[in-house]
């Protein structure tokens, strides 16, 4: 295993778990906090971080999951020491429209797209954490409660509130 390995200080086995592990760290430290510097930053951080905790780390959940954990603790303390809006740009885009789709559909789609980054903007932290990990990570509930040192009851709770709040602030547009 590359993290036990990695944990008695071989290099080599720390470098392939950070090839493997960067690209959906750095994807989800965006969507939490929607600039890609930032996002950089936290990422690089927690695999600091990681490095010199990995004798603690235990095995009991995966290296990835661990270091989801990591990286969403870093993201949500940037998010709580200065809130700041999140760009448009945070959301993945729409699907792109085929040829048969009208100029006015592509366009409300668009709107609608944009009005469910505007939601997701005025989220909680840890509502869009939840939500993000669930929805655009597809974390299960056992996993987003162990990123976020939480119970599943609390993640289900969570997760029904930003829905909730997502649903109301797109009511518009059904």
């Amino acid at each position: 295993m590359l993290a036990v390995r990695a944990s008695e200080g071989d290099d080599d086995a720390f470098a392939v778990l950070v090839r493997r592990h960067s690209s959906r760290l750095l994807a989800l430290a965006q969507h939490l906090l929607g600039d890609r510097a930032d996002a950089e930053d936290a990422v690089q951080e927690a695999f600091l971080s990681a490095w010199r905790r990995l004798p603690e780390f235990h095995h009991a959940a995966s290296f990835g999951t661990w270091m989801y954990r990591i990286v969403t603790n870093r993201c949500l303390n940037v998010l709580r020491r200065s809130p700041r809006p999140l760009p448009l740009d945070a959301l993945p885009e729409p699907a792109a429209a085929d040829a048969g789709s009208s100029p006015p559909r592509v366009c409300e789609g668009d709107a609608a797209t944009a009005a469910l980054r505007r939601a997701l903007l005025e989220l909680d932290p840890d509502l869009r954490a939840c939500w993000v990990l669930r929805e655009l990570h597809e974390l299960h509930y056992e996993e987003i409660a162990h990123v976020l040192g939480t119970s599943e009851q609390t993640v289900r709770g969570r997760l029904y509130r930003a829905r909730r709040a997502l649903t109301e602030a797109m009511r518009p547009w059904r």
